[in-house]
């Protein structure tokens, strides 16, 4: 199969293929094996659901009713694009007898729609607006499994987890904000076996394309909702931090935009830019929505044990003043609701198993100037996940964009398993790379490597 996101290539037996996805099914679900003709994309989807212990009888929930459904998607940005979406998508659906759905990034369906007959058997399996078909809720399905990944997705049949679902047939597209590269949700079609085709999923990359060449024409706003952040909670704003030294926070509606710049910070066109411990301060309050107390903030913002309370006391008046008395809450300190930040969206993705996602989500280090003893915890945690994973997946690609980052150009582990993944007639300047780090690091000649490294000279000659 020359496209591993194609569910099936051209003149394939849909019923012969029903049939034998469906022993595979049954077998995983039996004992977790997988059998070889299952695609190594649904083979690996299906064990993510398996580890987010999703039942093969599950059903989807309605997360957003009617009314929270409106407001929501109302203030959404692919709402902007809808129009586009319709009219590129509304007569092949309709037309074919299939659905049209678009979700947000956390796998919320936020419109549905098509034709009336296929719609009312969607909505009997729950594929309505405002259930959620994330795949660490409903496990392999298209919409759920492309913002997971963030790639274009096609599921057949059995391919989805959830036995319910065995009888359709899905194709699905990411979508992008244009601006800031961010994961707004993917547009799906959604029918019968008809949908089976490679060019069902070149459809909706191509509706995709579309739409998020819409969005570069509009102007750039806030992404409400975006994966991270509850629904079930007032969102005060996104915080940025990875890839930079002075975080950027951008208010959210609840927040205001935080009063006066003063001399801890400054506007930028995008946010507004915070100083290096007020960006340590609104990541760790964040990550800790329940509050914490001073003790807790000193221990993991200073090495020195005899830094005073009274200089913490100060930061966290100033930052007051910077977001607003409604934004910084006391006793214990934490935000007035809830705060998505780009650092919980990496490692969000990395927990799902999506690290190809994950990978091109991630613009360098956790504010890479602190010191701090929670944020350098925190840096080296993600970076060396992230790490462990990319080394683990072995694809040339992403293990390529990280050896030739800033972060990874020094990293010799990164270079040794490139250097394992690529073709022998391309493999000489990583190994001459490998070569070089080692010689820096006065590795050169040493016959025995710690446990993990690839030596360059153990290299296998094959692709």
């Amino acid at each position: 199969m020359s496209d591993p996101w194609v569910a099936l290539p051209s003149g394939a037996d849909p019923a012969e293929r029903t049939r034998a996805l469906r022993r595979a099914h049954a077998a995983f679900a039996a004992d977790g094996r997988v059998v070889p003709s299952v695609r190594a994309v649904v083979a690996e989807s299906w064990r993510r659901s398996a580890r987010a212990r999703v039942s093969p009888e599950c059903a989807p929930r309605v997360e957003l009713p009617d009314r929270d459904l409106a407001d929501y998607r109302a203030a959404h940005p692919l709402a902007r694009v809808m129009p586009v979406v319709r009219e590129l998508v509304g007569t092949v659906a309709a037309d074919g007898e299939h659905l049209l759905a678009v979700c947000d990034a956390g796998g919320r369906l936020l419109w549905v729609e098509g034709h009336g007959g296929t719609r009312r058997r969607a909505e009997a399996l729950g594929f309505v607006p405002g259930a959620r078909w994330a795949e660490s809720v409903m496990g392999t399905n298209a919409p759920g499994t492309a913002t997971a990944l963030d790639r274009p997705v096609q599921v057949f049949g059995a391919e989805h987890f959830s036995r319910r679902v065995h009888p359709w047939t899905c194709a699905a597209a990411p979508l992008h904000d244009p601006h800031s590269g961010r994961l707004l949700g993917a547009v799906d079609i959604t029918g019968g076996d008809g949908l089976a085709h490679p060019h069902s999923l070149a459809f909706v990359q191509a509706v995709a394309r579309a739409a998020e060449a819409q969005l570069a024409l509009l102007p750039a706003e806030a992404v409400p909702g975006a994966a991270g952040t509850s629904l079930g909670a007032a969102s005060v704003g996104v915080l940025r931090v990875l890839g930079r030294d002075e975080a950027e926070w951008r208010p959210g509606a609840a927040a205001g935009d935080g009063g006066g710049g003063g001399g801890a910070g400054g506007r930028t066109g995008a946010g507004l830019r915070l100083s290096r411990r007020h960006s340590e301060i609104m990541l760790l309050l964040a990550r800790h929505p329940q509050g914490l107390g001073g003790d807790e903030l000193l221990v993991a913002l200073y090495e020195d044990e005899d830094v005073s309370p009274v200089t913490l006391r100060a930061e966290l008046s100033r930052l007051r003043a910077l977001l607003g008395p409604d934004t910084l809450l006391s006793r214990p300190y934490r935000l007035a609701g809830a705060v998505e930040t780009d650092y919980g969206w990496v490692a969000e993705r990395l927990a799902l198993g999506a690290v190809s996602a994950a990978v091109r989500g991630y613009p360098g280090p956790l504010l890479p100037g602190s010191a701090a003893p929670e944020i350098t915890r925190l840096r080296r945690r993600l970076a060396d996940e992230l790490r462990a994973a990319l080394i683990a997946r072995g694809d040339a690609g992403l293990l390529g964009e990280w050896a030739y980052s800033p972060w990874g150009e020094d990293d010799p582990e990164v270079w040794r398993a490139l250097a394992r993944t690529l073709p022998a007639e391309r493999r000489a300047p990583a190994l001459a790379r490998v070569r070089t780090l080692d010689a820096d690091l006065g590795l050169a000649g040493v016959p025995h490597r710690p446990p993990g490294r690839l030596d360059a000279r153990r290299v296998p000659s094959s692709p």
